[in-house]
């Protein structure tokens, strides 16, 4: 479990402003489950999606997106790892490929996290932020993602990574605007997934149960 531990420049969670967000978290929690609870929570809640609130700067490494307090799911997701590692908590990143607008093409990836549960092994969460028809919750073994599938080119990659993609990182660093950047969102096709792992899954078993997406 160690590589979904590490510390590096997008998942900083050794920065001093993590590590406090980190502790006053965890400070209430009996248990591992309980602190992955309560990041989840707080990233999902406090950290607004940049383009539901339509706020800039658009962020990338996870001390930047807590300082802005302003994020793309990705970025969220940079965050949420960086709280968990930060309280030791293996965590990793995942994604989906889907419709932008709910109509088929044109797709971009969404992002999210697992998190790996001593009593559930690798559970996903998706701190994307809710709003009107997205209701992801935090309820293992269940899943209770943003979204779920409903064109044939969509997918729900069954990889677990320990760094975000590098095409995701690139877009986020390309754009200084949420207007511009969901214009610019990150995408891959169902072959080049292939080529970079996404279609192997790599976590312990676990019970998935997804949510409707509108």
């Amino acid at each position: 479990m160690n590589e979904y531990l590490q510390a590096s420049d997008i998942i900083d969670w050794q920065h001093p402003t993590i590590l406090e967000k980190a502790q006053e978290l965890a400070a209430r929690c009996q248990s591992e489950e309980a602190i992955a609870r309560a990041c989840f929570e707080w990233v999902r809640d406090d950290i607004g999606h940049s383009c539901d609130y339509q706020t800039n700067p658009v962020t990338c490494r996870a001390s930047d997106v807590l300082r802005h307090k302003t994020g793309f799911c990705y970025a969220k997701s940079h965050l949420l790892a960086a709280l968990l590692r930060a309280n030791g908590i293996p965590t990793g990143f995942c994604y989906q490929r889907l419709s932008i607008d709910d109509t088929g093409a044109p797709y971009s990836l969404h992002g999210f996290n697992a998190v790996c549960l001593p009593t559930h092994g690798w559970y996903r969460i998706d701190a994307r932020g809710n709003r009107t028809g997205v209701d992801a919750q935090f309820t293992p073994p269940h899943e209770r993602l943003a979204f779920s599938l409903q064109f044939p080119e969509e997918a729900d990659f069954p990889a677990i990574l320990p760094e975000p993609l590098n095409a995701v990182v690139a877009a986020l660093h390309a754009q200084n605007t949420w207007d511009a950047m969901l214009h610019n969102l990150p995408d891959v096709s169902l072959e080049e997934a292939e080529k970079l792992g996404l279609q192997h899954p790599k976590r312990s078993a676990t019970s998935f149960s997804v949510g409707n997406r509108t």
